[in-house]
This record gives C-alpha cells, structure tokens and sequence, in this order.
C-alpha cells in the first residue's frame, strides 16, 4: 500500500512541472505566479511545523493552533496572491476591449 507521505512527496513533480510551464507563459499574470509559488512556501512552512508539533506537543500540527493558524497564513496568502493577479488581469483585459 502507497503511504500518504509518498503521495505527498510525488505530488510535488506535477506541480513543479507545472510552475515550469506557468512561469514560461508570458500571458500569466504575474502577481498569479507569484501566488503560486507561494503555495510553495507554505508547503515549505507546513513540514516543519507539523514536525515540531509532533515532537514537542505530541500531536498532529492541526491540534495546536497557533501553529496551523501560522502555516496556513502563508496559503491564504498564496490564495489573495493568485486571486488578485487573475483580477488585475482580467480588468487589463476589459480594458482593452473598451
């Protein structure tokens, strides 16, 4: 049986092939790409959270909450990121059409 943390860890080709594709793209907003690359970061933040919460409070990092909460800002980060390069895209967009 596959392990959850194998998948984790294959998981992170796909999207590294992806931020390839994405960053060579020249119509990709680039505050998107950024936001993306932030999902990155957070996946850097998680692991060693979720490490130090096993080790130091015995349990997994969603059960001690000033850490999940600290992690998880950088997705919500990465999220406004993404959302608002899309946007900022699409008004450039309507503006053109005008």
């Amino acid at each position: 049986m596959i392990s959850k943390e194998f998948l984790f860890a294959f998981s992170l080709f796909p999207y590294l092939g992806f931020l390839w594709f994405l960053s060579r793209n020249k119509q990709a907003p680039k505050l998107a790409v950024i936001g993306f690359y932030m999902t990155l970061v957070f996946v850097g933040v998680t692991i060693p959270a979720g490490i130090y919460a096993k080790v130091v409070y015995g349990e997994q990092l969603a059960n001690v909450d000033w850490l999940h909460g600290g992690a998880e800002f950088f997705l919500t980060l990465s999220n406004i990121l993404i959302v608002l390069g899309f946007r900022q895209a699409v008004n450039q967009r309507r503006q053109l059409l005008k």
